[in-house]
């Protein structure tokens, strides 16, 4: 038996697809922070149980759902992916621990190579068999069972806009030197976003994506001059 656990904050406009999507669980356990919208009504009337909760950050809400869950085993889902029919066939009767491919898609487009292409994220544990750590938006889930790679795919619709996109590059660049122990250095300023770049669209292969291969390199090099920059101001 399997729980899949949605964290939610005014997500009318998704939850139903991502709830769709889990049909195969005995629970869908959604836990929302405050939405104003019409998250909440609409994941009960899908048959989610909803628990409405305080927001006590990324890790600590995911250890929160880990606790609620009431299966054996639990998937954490983001309201905004959607889990493909073969790797929904993998978790109908799923190992103890599990990592999945997501694949991104930036303004409609499936990406296929870069920075933001296709990458494993283990997001499947027993109840009691992991953790989740990190601080900031950089959680990551750690299983004390062997993890397995499931089959399919995850598909990932992070950006409703290309505002979206830039405010979503401004709150992780602020969280990034609000977070980070590091110092920044001249060279991490000056030299980091265009190495990022050159990364994601020549040696991972962004061109494959065209224009948008292109212009996620771009505001990828924007986000690292972003995070470095706002670290050192922090310094001051």
């Amino acid at each position: 038996m399997v729980t899949v656990a949605i964290l939610t904050l005014n997500e009318e406009d998704r939850i139903e697809a991502a709830i769709r999507s889990a049909s195969f669980a005995h629970e869908v356990l959604v836990l929302d922070s405050g939405s104003t919208d019409r998250t909440v009504p609409r994941a009960r009337a899908l048959g989610a149980r909803v628990l409405e909760t305080d927001w006590p950050g990324f890790v600590a809400q995911r250890m929160r759902a880990l606790d609620e869950a009431r299966c054996d085993s639990v998937f954490f889902l983001d309201a905004d992916e959607t889990i493909g029919r073969e790797l929904a066939a993998a978790l109908a009767d799923p190992p103890p621990a599990g990592r999945v491919m997501r694949r991104n898609h930036w303004l409609g487009q499936p990406i296929r190579a870069g920075a933001f292409g296709p990458s494993r994220v283990t997001r499947l544990c027993r109840k009691n068999g992991g953790v989740w750590e990190g601080e900031g938006v950089h959680e990551v889930l750690r299983p004390t069972d062997t993890v397995t790679d499931l089959p399919g795919v995850l598909e990932h619709h992070p950006y409703r806009s290309l505002d979206e996109h830039h405010a979503t590059i401004d709150r992780y660049a602020t969280l990034f030197a609000t977070h980070s122990t590091r110092r920044a250095r001249w060279w991490d300023i000056t030299l980091r976003p265009p190495l990022h770049f050159v990364k994601s669209l020549v040696l991972q292969r962004g061109f494959v994506d065209g224009r948008a291969g292109f212009s996620l390199a771009w505001l990828g090099s924007v986000h690292v001059a972003k995070k470095w920059w706002r670290l050192s101001r922090r310094a001051r």
